[in-house]
């Protein structure tokens, strides 16, 4: 029998079969803010689910389950380091700002891997332009990407 007259299963295809979300082999460090995203992206996975569910939506409700697994595992492994305190290094949460050698300034937050938003100028601890901060101090010249720079503050 050919096969364009046999019928494919409903489930067919790769709608169900949702690849995992790959977890860092890093240690999940987060800011106080980052937990917060964490707990309120598992709730809204939750309420997602739930609507999935009713809908009777199979693709929705595995790719749900997938990213609540995923999240539910950040959520469990989460660290939050005591963050208070002057710091006299570049440190994971510190907020520095750096003078590039053209005389623009840049300024960056390190904070956890699921909270970075480069564009906004948080950037992961485990990123290179983070790892050539951590502990660097005041007028210590740094790599931010964008340049070599000058440490002008930090807190």
């Amino acid at each position: 029998m050919s096969r364009a007259f046999v019928k494919e299963s409903d489930d067919a295809g790769t709608e169900l079969d949702v690849p995992e979300r790959g977890v860092s082999p890093h240690r999940n460090l987060v800011t106080p803010a980052g937990l917060r995203q964490i707990e309120s992206t598992v709730k809204r996975i939750e309420d997602e689910l739930s609507a999935a569910r009713a809908a009777e939506d199979k693709g929705a409700i595995a790719r749900c389950q997938r990213d609540l697994r995923y999240w539910q595992k950040r959520r469990a492994s989460a660290e939050v380091p005591r963050l208070g305190g002057k710091t006299e290094r570049v440190r994971f949460g510190s907020r520095v700002t750096v003078e590039l050698e053209d005389g623009s300034r840049r300024e960056f937050e390190i904070v956890g891997e699921d909270e970075a938003d480069p564009a906004a100028g948080k950037i992961a601890y485990v990123a290179p332009v983070a790892a050539a901060m951590i502990g660097a101090q005041l007028g210590d010249r740094v790599a931010t990407g964008a340049g070599n720079g000058e440490i002008i503050t930090l807190s």
